[in-house]
């Protein structure tokens, strides 16, 4: 909306004059840099490019010196408060707007209260500020919507929304509220439905704004935080849209979404981006992933699950001293963000590190509660079936599912602390105790699987990982492993390449040549016809499942079949290299037994002396082993849409 200047004196009608064509084409930093004068229009007009360009604190200031200049002026008032709450300083704000004794402007002061509130998580006291509005108030509807989402009321809210939609027309952060209430409910084709217009508009009412220009590798400058993009929703879309590739487990479609978003400098990202960016890279940039999640810690407000998953994700990479000192540091977070089971489950991953036993303990305890849980839940779903009540069974059966993913978590914690020993036959006792709760589960079958491997028993272990991998032979059905990339694409070479090998061995250790034949053709024609789709992109699953079986052949004594196989996982020699493979290859102990192989039938290095010092190195990298490929430790993170819905709406127009 433009802005009306009006010139107290020649200053300000000097100011007016030479800003006119700056206002209409939105050029707020130029405004910003000419306008130096102390009179009212100077003033007016300085707060007003501040505000446009998301300097909320510099606008307060303005509209502060306006206030003590005319205090007749309601305007300056309602701008002064609004300024302060967009700042995030609360008290302040909220002292602001008790001085608006004005009656017409009565609503504004309810509904700017209201909004502080609610930012500062006093949800009852907002829902009381919004009761005094009449309930026909689009505002009213938007803003109980909200309420109604942080009580966890998601389809509730999704009809708030909707109906205030259907009065005010379209708004971005309608839409990106219904898309959020659709990605709390696990939908996401709506979801992404309403993601779509928002990013489909921004494009064309704003182009600008530069969307998807650095995916596609073009050079641009960053076009700032300004009220437009705000208005625009375009960065909680694409959050959104990053949130739902992430959970789908399509990690390159997640980085896509937040390289799309308008383009902004590092210190200019919202709190959120910083942490999704942080998240999506973090297995080929861990420090830099590591070292935003800690400075934004440090910030006044962060993403609720930054602080959980800075600490899984220490756990994963064996940080436990750096977890430790974090939550040792934190304790004022730890309460505020941990939930009572995360606590439990980080206490116990890090007392494994000295106590192992008592980590055992600890683990054993947790699953016992979650046991119960989920028998608890079983019997909800069965007499939801009974008494034929969808809605019911339906929010039933996903508090299963969610309960029980939390119960495959802890039990693979308390399984690793014995895979750690090699002691596998233990191992094998804790997943045989959870048949009654995991039985249906992929990923408790594919541990069960390894373990029975590591034991030589091949014939059972077949019997377990063969039903995962045919589902991904003819790209039909998806497992149910969440970790798995067919939830977005099926496709064989989704399955890790050492489960494939594992399986080949399995194979062949039982005299099913065939079977184990008929698998790496499979795996040989999709990755012919990657090479075809793609030809610069590299795969490597054939190749690591030759190089497993050549290493089982030389382990064997036949070195004429054993080698061959190796030479057959270097073809086509123009396109892999001895260090490519390696670097392919997700298990650690593989790349030295490899190594070892290869070196043993060359003259020049002495078999047994190397033979014996690979030994001693995979043992020392047998402990890693169950971490990769998600085998025996699953701390899944969390990547947040948004720190809440949009906030509730104040004011709609900033004059």
């Amino acid at each position: 909306m433009r802005y009306a200047v009006i010139p107290a004196d020649s200053t300000g009608l000097y100011v007016t004059k030479i800003t006119n064509n700056l206002t209409e084409n939105h050029q707020f930093n130029s405004l910003v840099l000419l306008t130096v004068s102390q009179s009212r229009a100077a003033l007016s007009l300085l707060g007003y490019c501040y505000y446009h360009i998301q300097d909320f604190t510099s606008s307060a200031e303005c509209y502060e010196q306006l206030t003590q200049l005319h205090p007749e002026v309601e305007e300056y008032k309602v701008y002064y408060a609004q300024s302060l709450y967009k700042a995030g300083a609360y008290p302040e704000a909220t002292k602001a707007s008790f001085v608006l004794d004005n009656p017409s402007s009565h609503t504004k002061m309810v509904k700017l209260q209201a909004s502080i509130k609610y930012c500062e998580e006093d949800y009852s006291a907002a829902k009381s500020l919004l009761e005094q509005l009449p309930q026909d108030d689009p505002d009213y509807i938007y803003n109980m919507g909200c309420l109604l989402y942080q009580d966890g009321k998601n389809e509730e809210a999704c009809k708030k929304f909707m109906s205030a939609m259907q009065v005010l027309g379209y708004v971005p952060a309608l839409s990106y509220n219904i898309a959020l209430c659709y990605y709390s409910l696990k939908n996401y084709p709506q979801a992404l439905k309403y993601i779509a217009e928002i990013i489909e508009r921004g494009i064309r009412e704003h182009p600008e704004l530069s969307v998807g220009m650095t995916t596609e590798g073009i050079d641009v400058h960053s076009v700032g935080n300004t009220l437009v993009l705000h208005q625009t929703a375009l960065i909680e879309a694409f959050n959104l849209k990053a949130a739902i590739e992430y959970q789908l487990k399509n990690l390159k479609g997640a980085q896509e979404a937040l390289t799309d978003m308008p383009p902004r400098s590092e210190e200019e990202l919202d709190p959120v981006t910083l942490h999704n960016q942080a998240l999506v890279n973090m297995d080929t940039k861990p420090s830099e992933g590591f070292e935003k999640l800690a400075f934004l810690l440090q910030q006044p407000s962060f993403p609720p699950v930054t602080f959980g998953n800075l600490l899984l994700l220490y756990c994963k990479h064996e940080y436990f001293d750096l977890a430790a000192d974090v939550m040792a540091e934190n304790t004022h977070l730890t309460y505020k963000f941990l939930s009572p089971y995360m606590f439990d489950f980080l206490d116990a991953l890090i007392t494994c590190q000295t106590a192992p036993e008592e980590a055992f303990r600890k683990f054993d305890e947790m699953n016992g509660k979650l046991t119960e849980q989920l028998r608890k839940l079983a019997k909800q779903v069965q007499e939801a079936r009974l008494a034929r009540d969808d809605e019911v069974q339906k929010k039933a059966l996903q508090d299963y599912d969610q309960m029980q993913e939390k119960y495959i978590v802890v039990l693979m914690a308390q399984a690793k602390i014995y895979w750690n020993r090699e002691n596998f036959q233990m191992v094998e006792k804790i997943f045989r105790k959870s048949v009654e709760v995991c039985n249906e589960d992929d990923t408790w079958k594919l541990n069960v699987a390894h373990v029975l491997f590591m034991q030589n028993k091949y014939k059972e272990a077949i019997g377990f990982y063969e039903p995962i991998v045919k589902k991904h032979y003819d790209n039909v059905e998806q497992c149910n492993i969440q970790e798995c990339p067919c939830k977005c694409k099926p496709s064989i070479l989704n399955v890790s390449a050492v489960v494939l090998a594992n399986l080949c061995v399995s194979y062949i250790m039982t005299s099913q040549n065939e079977e184990a034949e008929e698998l790496m053709r499979k795996i040989e024609k999709e990755e012919e016809q990657i090479s075809y789709d793609d030809p610069d992109k590299k795969v490597f699953h054939l190749c690591i499942v030759n190089l497993v079986i050549g290493t089982l052949y030389c382990a064997k004594g036949n070195y004429d079949f054993g080698i061959s196989r190796v030479i057959k996982s270097l073809e086509p020699y123009n396109k892999k290299s001895q260090h490519q493979i390696l670097a392919a290859a997700e298990s650690t102990e593989l790349q030295l037994r490899t190594q070892a192989v290869i070196l043993s039938v060359s003259p020049s290095h002495p078999h047994n002396n190397l033979h014996s010092e690979s030994r001693s190195q995979s043992k020392e990298c047998e402990a890693r082993r169950a971490t990769q490929s998600r085998h025996l430790l699953s701390t899944r993170t969390q990547i947040p849409s948004n720190r809440r819905t949009k906030s509730l709406k104040s004011n709609r127009n900033h004059r």
